[in-house]
């Protein structure tokens, strides 16, 4: 299923890889750069019997040195069938693009994250054919960025620590020094990392006291994701008061012309459509919905 945190990782790991940092220093290979990577396709389903796909695949291909594959997935807790698929994803971009492939999870909590280190083993008896270990980006290996200053050398790294420490103690301090950190940047990019970060925290505890931290320091601000998630309400409520409204009217027994259910499902203001629903348990006609209150019709 997916879920803000999923979202949240694909967004930043397609658009900024060099939060991808802590696994290249294990790897003992410079960070990666935007040019060095490029998205792939996230779909590993075979002739379409049982839909499969990744959270995000990359393609990292530096000027010097081994080209890989990064198929990085968010993982919010313990999946019993996920190590089956995760073998399974390897394998096939393995050998779709014959090339080596490096599985990274995303974890929010110590447990989850020692689980997701695996191994995963498909074996008979004593023997192993197949091993997989991802390698996991959690508490224990994504730095707690508390320092505004290192927010602002690599903001994609402080949205990532945000996100993967918001369980823990320091998540308070984290969240605070990010907010500082943004402070700095254009309103867009500001934007941009507010977005990020609000979309990954989810349900989680801290997320009032993000809430909080953009109301003292970027006062009035809303991200897209809230605006989107509100407009998407709002159109939903607006729709089923419609749908609620013509299905009055059809069990009242009253005709309603092709013009009056246009002018009902197309409006958008919830308040009209309100009135409009309290005039319809007791309308003879549709039209009698738009009728002027007898408040307008003394007015001068």
């Amino acid at each position: 299923m997916v879920t803000p945190t999923h979202e949240a990782s694909h967004r930043l790991f397609q658009e900024h890889p060099e939060a991808l940092a802590p696994v290249f220093e294990s790897l003992g290979i410079p960070p990666p750069t935007k040019s060095d990577v490029r998205p792939l396709s996230p779909d590993t389903t075979e002739i379409r019997p049982l839909e499969r796909r990744v959270d995000t695949v990359l393609k990292f291909e530096p000027e010097m040195g081994e080209s890989f594959l990064l198929a990085i997935e968010a993982q919010t807790k313990k999946h019993a069938e996920k190590g089956k698929s995760w073998a399974y994803y390897v394998a096939y971009l393995r050998a779709k693009y014959d090339m080596p492939v490096l599985l990274v999870a995303v974890c929010k909590d110590r447990p989850t994250a020692a689980w997701a280190a695996g191994p995963f083993e498909c074996a008979v008896g004593a023997w192993t054919t197949q091993m997989t270990r991802p390698f996991v980006l959690g508490p224990d290996t994504v730095p707690e960025m508390t320092d505004e200053a290192m927010v602002v050398r690599n903001p994609a790294l402080a949205a990532l620590s945000a996100i993967v420490h918001c369980e823990s103690r320091k998540a308070p301090a984290i969240l605070e020094a990010v907010i500082r950190g943004l402070v700095s940047f254009d309103p867009d990019i500001t934007g941009y990392w507010l977005e990020v970060v609000e979309v990954g925290l989810e349900n989680t505890p801290v997320k009032e006291k993000w809430r909080t931290l953009m109301k003292t320091h970027f006062p009035g601000h809303r991200t897209m994701f809230e605006e989107t998630y509100l407009e998407g309400k709002a159109e939903g409520q607006t729709k089923d008061r419609a749908a609620l409204i013509l299905r009055v009217l059809d069990k009242r027994g009253i005709d309603v012309p092709e013009s009056i259910h246009d002018r009902i499902t197309s409006c958008s203001d919830l308040d009209t459509l309100t009135l409009w629903f309290d005039r319809s348990l007791t309308a003879t006609a549709a039209e009698e919905l738009f009728a002027e209150s007898a408040e307008d019709e003394t007015a001068p």
